[in-house]
């Protein structure tokens, strides 16, 4: 799980550094280095000498802890291949040194994948494509739970568009089968799908949705000679509905007002025009009876 490294103000730790190193130009200007009578070295040369060996290599150490952290940016820190934490905070930081630092960004990333060619629920071959909208949220799952966390993404948004397309048929012939086409309902559940797949990674999926859906070239022209009349068939219903409405209306307002008193075979020729006035496809022609009613 990810943790938060040690680390300090960059610049505060680089005034620490350059203010003792100065330190050391008038001890080394006040000393005396002038060879004593018996050829020894002068007294306190060597202990200058030392102290400043050893803080030249305390400084040479502590500048490989710094590092630049950029905004959206995150650095995982190793230390003898030991996960020691991650560090966030955009600016000029210093952390443990003589570790290594690898880069993850956080900012949020989006890719379209291939389009892909599957069977859905029905058997009918479909081309489908999603784009995938992700972040990264745990730098050290990122970095360590898989090899390499952007392929990881990739395969798994592809597995689970594939997943997507055999649980559904592209179009639903029946009332309360999802199906292909219903845009939010199919967001909604690659999106979680995706979720899941991806957490193992430290990987946050925000949205992933359809970007191309069609069936395939072999079948597109039947298919779409079949979407045709299931329309046509549809619209006709709903034309007959209202039809045989108005009829009603027209046989209530009739006997209402007792505009004319009409026997059942009447009534049923009647029934008969008027559906195919307001059913037929075409325009019609009245022909206009100037004789009896019954004639």
């Amino acid at each position: 799980m990810e943790r938060r490294a040690l680390q300090l103000n960059g610049f505060a730790v680089l005034l620490v550094l350059v203010v003792v190193t100065l330190a050391f130009i008038p001890a080394w200007l006040g000393a005396d280095l002038e060879t004593p009578p018996d050829g020894g070295m002068p007294d306190g040369l060597g202990f200058l000498l030392g102290a400043t060996l050893v803080w030249a290599l305390i400084a040479g150490v502590a500048v490989t802890g710094f590092t630049i952290i950029n905004p959206n940016e995150a650095k995982v820190v190793q230390f003898l291949g030991r996960y020691i934490g991650s560090v966030s905070e955009p600016g000029f930081r210093w952390v443990l040194p003589l570790t290594t630092k690898s880069r993850v960004t956080l900012r949020v990333r989006n890719f379209e994948t291939a389009k892909l060619k599957v069977n859905d629920a029905d058997g009918n071959p479909v081309e489908i494509a999603a784009v995938v909208v992700y972040k990264v949220t745990d730098t050290a799952k990122a970095v360590f739970a898989v090899d390499d966390y952007e392929e990881y993404v990739s395969i798994q948004a592809e597995a689970a568009v594939r997943h997507l397309a055999t649980s559904h048929p592209y179009d639903s012939h029946t009332e309360g089968r999802p199906s292909l086409r219903d845009n939010q309902n199919v967001a909604e559940e690659l999106t979680a799908e995706l979720r899941e797949r991806t957490a193992l990674a430290g990987v946050e999926v925000l949205e992933a949705r359809l970007t191309h859906l069609a069936y395939a070239p072999e079948i597109a022209q039947v298919m779409l000679v079949r979407q045709q009349a299931a329309q046509v068939v549809a619209a006709r219903a709903q034309i007959v509905e209202g039809a045989v409405g108005m009829v009603g209306l027209a046989l209530d307002r009739l006997a209402e007002r007792g505009v004319v008193e009409l026997d059942e075979e009447r009534k049923a020729q009647m029934v008969s025009n008027l559906l195919v006035v307001l059913c037929g496809d075409r325009a019609t022609q009245p022909v206009v009876n100037a004789g009896s009613l019954y004639a």
